[in-house]
């Protein structure tokens, strides 16, 4: 005679070790929404914290700008005076938007080893090629000007002058029996573009080692002309003078 269904039940059930089924039990995940609801009831300020932290996060992101391309430059490491030889250690590479550099800035430190500042640098700067000995000093000068190498009488006064000041440059002529004739202005209000005196080097430039009282100013073609060879003709002196 086949087994009742309810005793074999019964049997299975002692045998597996599960327990009966109850009409009373429920799940124990059951039990999780009663404790949150309980957890909020209890801090419902820090739960309206939290909710308004995580809007403000979210709102902030929405609003915040796409990054901006940016370019590689180099930028002075340190304040760095007028006439430094440059190393790698004296720059650092940084990320600059396109916008804020100029025209002729440097991006590659093997490029600039070696070269010499004409003007001083601030610590975080931007390096560019008018700010070295070379041709890019002469950047924003009409065209067709030059720079002109001149050889001072008196050596020690070059400790007066400074990259970016305007001088008037004299010769005065000799004869042969020592005595000094005219005076005369060769060039007006020609900016200097370096001296010897500030940090200057020999060989970075000039391709001389003879610097001693030399300056380099820029001039136009006709300017150039009469100072060309003009040390050869008498003493060069120079005169300061401001902005017309």
């Amino acid at each position: 005679m086949p087994a009742h269904p309810f005793r074999a039940r019964r049997v299975n059930s002692r045998l597996t070790g599960n327990p009966r089924p109850s009409g009373r039990s429920r799940p124990r995940n059951g039990r999780l929404p009663v404790r949150f609801a309980a957890w909020l009831n209890r801090n419902r300020r820090l739960a309206a914290a939290l909710l308004l932290c995580a809007a403000a996060a979210l709102a902030v992101q929405q609003l915040t700008p796409a990054p901006l391309t940016t370019v590689a430059a180099l930028a002075a490491a340190r304040d760095l005076p007028a006439g430094t030889a440059l190393a790698a250690s004296d720059l650092a590479p940084v990320r600059v938007p396109p916008g804020v550099v100029a025209e002729g800035f440097l991006q590659d430190t093997a490029t600039v080893a070696g070269k010499q500042l004409a003007a001083p640098l601030r610590k975080g700067q931007l390096l560019t090629d008018a700010q070295l000995l070379g041709p890019g000093l002469l950047t924003g000068t009409p065209p067709g000007s030059a720079a002109v190498p001149l050889r001072m009488a008196d050596a020690s006064s070059i400790q007066l002058v400074a990259p970016g000041q305007l001088v008037n440059v004299v010769l005065t002529s000799a004869n042969g029996f020592d005595q000094q004739g005219p005076s005369e202005v060769l060039a007006s209000a020609v900016p200097v573009l370096w001296t010897s005196n500030k940090g200057g080097q020999s060989g970075q430039w000039l391709g001389t080692t003879e610097t001693d009282g030399l300056i380099v100013v820029a001039a136009n073609p006709e300017q150039a002309a009469r100072l060309a060879g003009a040390s050869t003709r008498g003493r060069l002196f120079f005169v300061l003078v401001g902005p017309a």
